[in-house]
């Protein structure tokens, strides 16, 4: 079994399933959902209901059951490896590829590939095993992998804390004044559609700092930095801020640009930087531009740096 987790609550209010989520935890909202529902989660030692309301004072014990055998076919798929050693691995993951198993999409996947490649951590459960952090399908670039549960343990901790950093550089419509700002505004669960995200006053912090980079006609180039990891942050933020990501399809209009062919949103996690969990060692990688997102860029007429 892994390790229990224990969160005592001081002033935090509202469902333990909200709570739970907004905790930043290694396993995702929906598998916390069954694991209160089953009595894997209790509350002062007894079980409760997903709509139970917290309360000031409160202990919440989280024991997660007994990771059961991956059912997930090991794939022979071609991995690029940027880093790895016996706890991690950084990879760059193409876009198109989604990371890990499920409904739709049981097969191709970065952990069907990462499988058969090296041993995972079991924290995540069997569809996710090895995953601390996620990128979109159609996102490209780098992503840290767990090769044990102390590793992905201390990784998890380390993006909680923000000790991360991660770059993104993102193509987006329309042209900016300033050369840098930020982007705070909470992100949760689109009320209607809810394969989205929204910003929405009760949602859960999102910090989004950029920079330009290159400014063309009627597009910019942004450098991307994230304090926070919201499900599709950046994608949400830049479209609240009216220069949605071209390409993307969900956020914004999945515009075309003349002479290339568009797979999904021009979004590529760059650079990434991680503390080494055993060694402690800091490591910085950087990952360039796929070719779709470069000849993208070769159709652009830039502005002129001094130009007004």
């Amino acid at each position: 079994m892994t390790d229990a987790i224990t969160i005592n609550i001081t002033d935090q209010t509202g469902r333990i399933d909200a709570i739970l989520a907004n905790e930043n935890l290694p396993y995702s909202r929906t598998v916390l959902a069954s694991w209160i529902q089953s009595g894997e989660v209790l509350v002062n030692g007894q079980r409760v209901k997903r709509s139970y309301q917290v309360v000031s004072g409160d202990v919440i014990h989280i024991l997660p059951p007994a990771v059961q055998t991956t059912e997930i076919v090991p794939e022979a798929i071609p991995l690029d490896v940027l880093y790895e050693d016996d706890d991690l691995l950084v990879v760059n993951k193409p876009q198109g590829m989604v990371v890990h198993p499920a409904a739709g999409h049981t097969s191709g996947t970065l952990v069907n590939a990462l499988l058969h490649h090296a041993p995972l951590s079991t924290i995540n459960g069997e569809f996710r095993p090895g995953i601390v952090h996620r990128i979109d399908r159609d996102t490209s670039g780098l992503l840290m992998v767990a090769k044990n549960d102390q590793a992905h343990q201390a990784l998890s901790a380390q993006l909680k804390a923000h000790k991360n950093e991660r770059i993104y550089y993102a193509l987006v419509r329309g042209e900016f004044e300033e050369n840098s700002g930020t982007v705070n505004a909470p992100i949760a669960r689109h009320p209607v559609d809810r394969k989205k995200q929204a910003i929405q006053e009760n949602g859960r912090e999102a910090v989004t700092h950029f920079e330009v980079i290159t400014r063309y006609v009627g597009y910019t180039l942004l450098k991307v930095r994230l304090e926070t990891g919201r499900t599709h942050q950046i994608r949400v933020h830049m479209t609240y801020i009216g220069h949605p990501i071209v390409g993307d399809p969900v956020y914004g209009s999945a515009q075309k640009l003349p002479g290339v062919s568009l797979a999904g949103q021009l979004l590529h996690a760059k650079t990434l930087s991680l503390t080494q969990p055993t060694t402690g060692e800091n490591l910085t990688f950087d990952s360039p531009l796929p070719d779709n997102f470069e000849r993208a860029l070769a159709t652009l007429t830039p502005i002129n740096p001094n130009h007004d």
